[in-house]
Order: structure tokens, then C-alpha cells, then sequence
């Protein structure tokens, strides 16, 4: 019976569903995550009778015909990558990106990987690096005696050291953006990293503050971009869905046993 295997094909993809609203759930306070959208895509159709078939001597043709679909299935989960709020934290090294643009950081592995969290810190050496201890890029030293950081919204970085002798703050670097023709196609590592795929197309990087940057914002971090509310209702709805597939299961399942009894009587 069809109907058995079509909503089972529904089922799946409510399961999917789930899965990618659960993990938008759970990461409602992670800095600069951005929430993902489950899209799904109906299966091949069978022609029990096609549509423009000559019914008749006359030339007389089907003008709609019989198609029976045979299920659903997941065609994509896309990442939506709208800003998340500003949340202050009043720390010098924690940075926000206002509009598009990634932060570049060196990987163990010596490669690139992007990211929007922009909660950084120093290491025993005084650079810059992110909550794993990976090199912001470019490479950012703060110097030993260090009173005051300052980062400009065009991601210049200055100091005013103690015993210099001077007030007037020191450039000791400049933080720079990455962008892409397609970020949502960036391979996501966890840890809030992602990496260049065939699909987000090759880095472009700039200052920020240039035509399609976005600017830095010192004190203040990225908050997800998960909505509590959205994600409640789709998960309610996404949950109706899975438990009327299910119902036509049943249904199917009951059919098939009427009929089974009608072939004993």
C-alpha cells in the first residue's frame, strides 16, 4: 500500500525537522550562532494515467491526468545569517561584528576558519585568540604593562602602556574581515568555526568599515539569532506533522487488515 511508504518518507523528514530546530534550541546563548532552516522537496511522481493523452478516437486529450505522489524528502538545511543582538560585556578584548564580515583564525592545522563569535582573549604571550586559544588573524600582540586597549570601528587596535612616558595611544595592529559571495555554503566545524567550501565561494578580505564590511563594536559581543518564540512554534508544528503522518500509518495498517479479512471470509 503506498500510503504506507509516503508517510513514512513524512515521518523522516519531521524527524529532520526536529533535529535542526533542537539544535537552534540549544544554542540560543552561544555567541554569533545563526540558527538553521530545514527545507524539504516532494519525491518522484507516478503517471497512472498522464496528462494530454488522447482519451479518445475522436483526438479528444486528458487535460489534467492521474499523478500520485510518492513522499517528501529533506532538500536542504540552510543557515539564516541575520545579525544577532549586541550584548555587552564590558571586557576590552571582546569585539562584534555590525553587519557582514568574519573574523579569521589560524587552525592547529595551519588552516583558515571564519567565525562570528567575537569573544576573544589573550595568551601567554599576549596575542589575541579565541576562547580555544587559536590565533586571531592577522596576528595581534598586546604589550607587557598594557592600561588601556582600544579598538576603533574600523578594527584598528591601540594601547597606552604604563611607564612610556606618554598617553598618546600606540597602533599595535588591525583587525580584518573576511566575506563571502555565499556564507550560508561555509562549512561549519563547530566551536563556532567555519571553513571555505566549494559553495561559499574564496575569501575577500578588507578593512572593516569598507564597502560590504561591516564595522567592530569593543565591549559587546554577538548574540545568536535564535528566536524562542519561532523556534516553539515550528517545533509544535513540526510535531503535528510527524504525529498525522503517523496517524496515516495506522490508517493504511487498518485498511490492509480489512482487506485481509475480506480475502479470508
Amino acid at each position: 500500500m503506498r500510503a504506507l511508504r509516503t508517510a513514512t518518507t513524512g515521518m523522516a523528514a519531521q524527524n529532520m525537522n526536529v533535529e535542526v530546530i533542537s539544535n537552534n534550541i540549544a544554542n540560543m546563548n552561544t555567541v554569533g550562532f545563526k540558527k538553521q532552516r530545514a527545507e524539504f522537496q516532494d519525491l518522484m511522481y507516478q503517471n497512472v494515467e498522464r496528462m494530454g493523452a488522447q482519451s479518445s478516437d475522436s483526438g479528444t486529450v486528458v487535460p489534467t491526468g492521474i499523478q500520485v505522489g510518492s513522499g517528501v524528502k529533506t532538500g536542504s538545511v540552510y543557515r539564516i545569517m541575520t545579525d544577532g543582538t549586541a550584548t555587552q560585556t564590558d571586557n576590552d578584548y571582546d569585539v562584534m561584528i555590525q553587519g557582514r564580515g568574519y573574523f579569521q583564525v589560524q587552525m592547529p592545522s595551519g588552516e583558515t576558519a571564519y567565525t562570528r563569535a567575537g569573544n576573544f582573549s589573550l595568551d601567554d604571550q599576549g596575542r589575541l585568540v579565541t576562547t580555544d586559544g587559536y590565533l586571531v588573524q592577522p596576528s595581534i600582540t598586546i604589550p607587557t604593562g598594557t592600561t588601556a586597549v582600544t579598538i576603533s570601528s574600523t578594527g584598528e587596535v591601540q594601547v597606552t602602556t604604563s611607564g612610556s612616558g606618554t598617553t598618546t595611544p600606540t597602533v599595535v595592529g588591525q583587525l580584518q574581515l573576511a566575506t563571502f559571495a555565499n556564507p550560508a555554503g561555509l562549512d561549519a566545524q563547530g566551536d563556532n568555526l567555519f571553513l571555505e567550501s566549494g559553495s561559499s565561494g574564496a575569501p575577500n578580505v578588507s578593512t572593516p568599515g569598507d564597502t560590504g564590511y561591516g564595522t567592530i563594536l569593543q565591549g559587546y559581543t554577538e548574540s545568536s539569532n535564535v528566536d524562542a518564540v519561532s523556534e516553539i512554534t515550528s517545533l509544535i508544528v513540526a510535531q503535528r506533522a510527524y504525529e498525522m503522518n503517523s496517524k496515516v500509518i495506522t490508517t493504511a495498517d487498518e485498511m490492509l487488515q480489512t482487506t485481509s479479512a475480506l480475502a479470508r471470509a
